[in-house]
């Protein structure tokens, strides 16, 4: 269940606050700017600074945790929180969720902050700005709009 009261929100202050994420060095399960983060972690990251406080805490979690449970964990913790949209309608702000291999369950997370780049963090490098190139294009899976999105940026689902 999304949460009820989380304040408005544009999608400008999400590029700008996933912007302030960059060069976070990747840390398994952190999500500290300028600490250390994953994936994960940038997003929980943005959204404690978007809103206030943690959607929720989530499980400790190894890096093979997706493929060794078979379960779509990311996907499903994105829809108690996020709203699901097409992934054709996906823009700026909204968050991406990846998936390495057909078959397999989503296991990365990435915020667009832009037609063509997104922020993301991934073992062995800081958080960035990269291009969506089309090796990332293929692996998206599921694309999700922050809850509350201001002036009818997106509707809440």
């Amino acid at each position: 269940m999304r949460q009820a009261s989380v304040r408005p929100v544009r999608r400008a202050e999400i590029v700008t606050a996933a912007r302030g994420w960059i060069g976070t060095p990747y840390r398994h399960q952190a999500a500290l700017r300028g600490v250390g983060a994953d994936c994960l972690g940038l997003v929980r990251g943005v959204w404690r600074e978007l809103y206030g406080t943690e959607a929720e805490t989530p499980p400790a979690y190894t890096p093979d945790w997706a493929e060794a449970r078979g379960e779509e964990t990311l996907r499903d913790a994105a829809c108690r929180h996020l709203c699901e949209i097409e992934i054709a309608e996906a823009r700026a702000g909204d968050v991406l969720l990846f998936r390495w291999r057909r078959g397999l369950p989503a296991k990365h997370a990435a915020i667009l902050s832009g037609e063509t780049t997104m922020i993301h963090a991934h073992e062995g490098a800081a958080v960035a700005e990269v291009a969506l190139v089309p090796a990332w294009r293929r692996r998206i899976a599921y694309a999700f709009a922050f809850p509350n999105l201001g002036d009818g940026e997106a509707e809440e689902g």
